[in-house]
């Protein structure tokens, strides 16, 4: 299995609320998830380097802070993996 990174929780439920909702705003994320901003943004950030997620915002908007996060393949996979994990230790417990 690929190497899981440390915050694998976090990073875990972060692309499952952005597999459920793209448009999820980052205020949503940390409300929902229990995280601060400063977390949610260090975190997508971390997704988008790793190449998990693509950030996209509506240049036209006139509210700049609309914000569209895709899953990539790479993403997909991942999130499967941890899902994977996750449930392979659920069982064992």
């Amino acid at each position: 299995m690929k190497k899981i990174p440390k915050n694998t929780t976090d990073y875990f439920n972060i692309l499952r609320k952005i597999y459920i909702n793209p448009n999820i705003s980052q205020r949503i994320l940390s409300k929902d998830l229990g995280l601060s901003l400063g977390k949610i943004n260090y975190c997508l950030i971390a997704l988008k380097n790793k190449g998990l997620i693509k950030i996209n915002n509506f240049k036209k908007n006139q509210n700049k802070i609309n914000y569209l996060y895709l899953l990539t393949r790479k993403g997909m996979t991942t999130k499967r993996d941890l899902t994977i994990r996750f449930m392979k230790l659920k069982m064992k417990e």
